[in-house]
C-alpha cells in the first residue's frame, strides 16, 4: 500500500452477537482444577515409582511413593469435589459408565485408584497384610499411567480451542508433568542410595514434557498463542525454565549431594505445578477470545473447499 493510502476494508475484529463470546468458558474453578490435574499426576506416576521400588528392594523410596499415591489421590479427590460443589456430584458420576465420556472414564479410574493407593500405603505403614499390600500397589500401578493422563483427553474433548487442538501432545505434557512431579518429590525425601529410579523418572519425565509443550507451540499455529502469551504465556516459561535448571542439576550433582537432589526435586515438583496453571489458562484464555475459534474454522473450510475442487 502506498504512502499516505487510506486502505478500504477495515481491519478484521473477531467479536460474536451483542458481544458474547463464542464459546461458553468452562465453569471449573482455579486452583481446584489445576491442583487436581497436579495431585493426580503425581499419585499415578508415584505408584508406578512404589512398585519398581518394591521390586528392586528399595523400601524407603517405596513408602515415600506409596504415601504420595496415596496422599495425592486423596488430595485430588477433595480438590475435584471441591469444584463440583456437592460430593454427591461426584457419587452419580459413579452410577454410570459412559466408555465415550472422558469425565466419566476418568472417575471410574479416580474411584478405585485411591481405594487401592490407600490400602497400599496402609499396609506398608504399619506392615499388616504384606501380601494384600502388594497386590493393591500393582492395581495402583496398572491405574496410575491412566489417572495421569487421562484428564488430557477430558481436556481435549472439549470444544476450547488450545485444548482441543492439541490432543496429541497433551497426554505426553502431562505424563511427562506427572512423572517429573514424582520423581522430584521422591528425590526430595528418599536418601540418595535409594533414589536412582525417582532421579531417572524425573529426568525422563522432564524430557517429555518439554519436547511436548514445544510441539505445541512449534505446531499448533494460532491456536497456540494462548501459551505464548499473556499470564498462561509466562507461567510455561517459568515451567520450562524451572525443568531444564532441575534436570541440569540432577545430571550435574543429584546422586552425590543430598542437598542438589533436594533442590532439583522441589523444582521438579514447583514446575510440574506451574505447568498445570499454564495449560489450564491457555484454555481459558482461548475460549475467551473468538479469534481462536473462528480463525482455524475458516482455514479448515477454506482447505476442505480446496481439496473438493475438481481438477481441470
Amino acid at each position: 500500500m502506498a504512502r499516505g493510502e487510506r486502505p478500504m476494508v477495515p481491519d478484521v475484529e473477531f467479536e460474536s452477537y451483542y458481544g458474547r463470546p463464542i464459546l461458553k468458558e468452562p465453569t471449573w474453578k482455579t486452583p481446584d482444577v489445576p491442583l487436581y490435574l497436579f495431585l493426580g499426576g503425581m499419585a499415578g506416576c508415584s505408584a508406578v515409582l512404589a512398585e519398581g521400588a518394591a521390586l528392586t528392594g528399595r523400601p524407603e523410596l517405596e513408602r515415600v511413593a506409596r504415601m504420595a499415591a496415596a496422599g495425592g489421590a486423596a488430595a485430588g479427590t477433595v480438590a475435584l469435589v471441591h469444584d463440583l460443589g456437592r460430593p454427591e456430584r461426584f457419587l452419580n458420576m459413579l452410577r454410570v459408565i459412559k466408555p465415550t465420556s472422558p469425565l466419566s472414564v476418568g472417575s471410574y479410574i479416580l474411584a478405585p485408584f485411591s481405594a487401592l493407593s490407600g490400602a497400599a500405603a496402609a499396609s506398608n505403614v504399619t506392615g499388616l497384610l504384606p501380601r494384600l499390600g502388594r497386590l493393591a500397589g500393582l492395581g495402583a500401578a496398572a491405574f496410575g499411567p491412566p489417572l495421569a493422563t487421562y484428564t488430557a483427553a477430558l481436556f481435549a474433548n472439549t470444544a476450547v480451542p488450545a485444548w482441543h487442538e492439541a490432543h496429541r501432545e497433551l497426554p505426553f505434557v502431562f505424563g511427562g508433568s506427572g512423572a517429573q512431579a514424582a520423581g522430584g518429590l521422591a528425590m526430595l525425601l528418599v536418601p540418595l542410595d535409594q533414589a536412582g529410579p525417582a532421579r531417572r523418572m524425573a529426568l525422563a519425565g522432564a524430557v517429555v514434557e518439554i519436547v511436548a509443550a514445544e510441539s505445541i507451540v512449534l505446531r499448533r499455529g494460532l491456536v497456540a498463542e494462548p501459551y505464548r502469551k499473556g499470564l498462561p504465556g509466562r507461567l510455561m516459561r517459568i515451567a520450562r525454565a524451572a525443568t531444564a535448571v532441575a534436570s541440569a542439576a540432577t545430571v550435574v550433582g543429584g546422586r552425590r549431594s543430598r542437598i542438589v537432589a533436594a533442590a532439583a526435586g522441589a523444582t521438579y515438583v514447583a514446575a510440574s505445578v506451574v505447568t498445570r496453571f499454564g495449560v489450564f489458562e491457555a484454555g481459558m484464555d482461548s475460549a475467551r477470545d473468538p479469534k481462536y475459534t473462528v480463525v482455524p474454522q475458516r482455514e479448515r473450510l477454506a482447505a476442505r473447499s480446496e481439496s473438493s475442487t475438481p481438477q481441470r
